[in-house]
């Protein structure tokens, strides 16, 4: 069997990386039934983005199975859906995301992650990350310590947690605390981005597989005076220091049957198999695709007690730090399958829709 941070192409036909115990749990992929059309609803952007008024999580908690699966199809084909004034609690967020992943066909040995820098003892759980600013300030974050070798803000655009062998499938972050101003997050769409590519360079890309490295956390645990979390982090193949893993440029989501690209600003640090300059020009450009094409992003403005969940396998996020005043949020992440290109099924998502 592989090393968790190895990635191959096992005997199942067609399928390029994975890992033998954390293979998705679906027969096919989920379509939409139309049971989400009761409550009212929009389409942020043609590409990314749906926003619910009235769709309450508590009465989520106690859906039939099929509103669920709804729920997860329309997130896994738009990205990130947004759900406004939610009274719900960290122990009732971890509830919704635990059902959330398992109707969507998670892996049997995934559950949800605990961060590495995650306090143990914490009053709100293992599986729960206090997303604050001014924690950030004290320890460093991803973004600051991205401050660190430039200026640039949209270098903190970041899948979540991508460094494991087995990352983040949802994410839900609820906002509890805000600036008067400022503090957008935006989103932007791996499937229009892969869609953006020629036929030859999806070829080339789908052949490649590459490092994500979140190594900084060990400082950043030091600067919190923590000690880091080496065990199990939410599967048997999440542990440990290392905190790296190799996965495949070109991913499918198994939700939707559509292709992503898999690389990130946050945690992506070379593509293997090719000399550095190569892995440099090539990563440069795919990055750039994430950065310079603003029809391919969402930007949300939030307000108290709004929830976010997306879908870390086919997008990635950046939040705006144009405010000085505190903002802190409740951030839950589910895992699902190891990395996986399907090379005899997967799909663009415009040619599957017919766009």
């Amino acid at each position: 069997m592989p090393s968790a941070t190895t990635v191959s192409t096992p005997p199942t036909t067609g399928i390029f990386g994975g890992h033998d115990i954390a293979r998705p749990n679906l027969a096919k992929k989920l379509s939409d039934s139309g049971s989400l059309s009761q409550f009212e609803q929009n389409d942020l952007t043609p590409v990314i983005g749906r926003e619910f008024l009235n769709l309450p999580i508590k009465s989520l908690l106690t859906a039939d199975d099929q509103l669920f699966r709804d729920l997860a199809y329309t997130i896994s084909s738009r990205g990130v859906v947004f759900l406004r004034d939610q009274d719900v609690t960290p122990t009732e967020l971890k509830e919704f995301m635990l059902r959330l992943t398992s109707l969507a066909g998670c892996p049997s040995s995934s559950g949800l992650h605990v961060h590495p820098l995650t306090e143990e003892g914490s009053e709100l759980g293992d599986q729960i990350s206090v997303i604050s600013s001014e924690k950030q300030k004290k320890g460093g974050g991803l973004t600051h310590q991205l401050s660190d070798v430039s200026r640039y803000a949209s270098n903190a655009w970041h899948s979540d947690i991508s460094f494991e062998p087995v990352p983040s499938d949802y994410a839900a972050l609820k906002i509890h605390t805000l600036p008067p101003t400022g503090g957008d997050t935006l989103w932007a769409s791996g499937y229009e981005v892969y869609d953006r590519l020629s036929e030859p360079m999806r070829e080339m890309l789908s052949k490649l597989t590459a490092t994500h490295d979140a190594k900084f956390f060990l400082d950043e645990a030091r600067n919190l005076g923590n000690s880091l979390r080496e065990c199990e982090r939410g599967s048997p193949l999440n542990k440990g220091r290392e905190l790296a893993a190799m996965h495949p440029v070109i991913r499918t989501n198994p939700v939707t049957g559509w292709n992503s690209v898999y690389v990130n600003k946050g945690f992506t640090k070379r593509i293997n198999g090719v000399t550095k300059d190569e892995s440099d020009i090539l990563l440069n450009y795919l990055f750039n695709m994430v950065t310079q094409n603003h029809d391919a992003q969402v930007r949300f403005r939030w307000c108290k007690n709004d929830v976010a969940i997306w879908d870390n396998r086919s997008t990635w996020h950046c939040a705006t730090y144009d405010y000085s005043d505190p903002r802190a949020g409740d951030r839950v992440c589910s895992l699902g399958e190891a990395p996986y290109l399907d090379l005899a099924a997967g799909k663009s998502r415009k040619e599957d829709l017919g766009l």
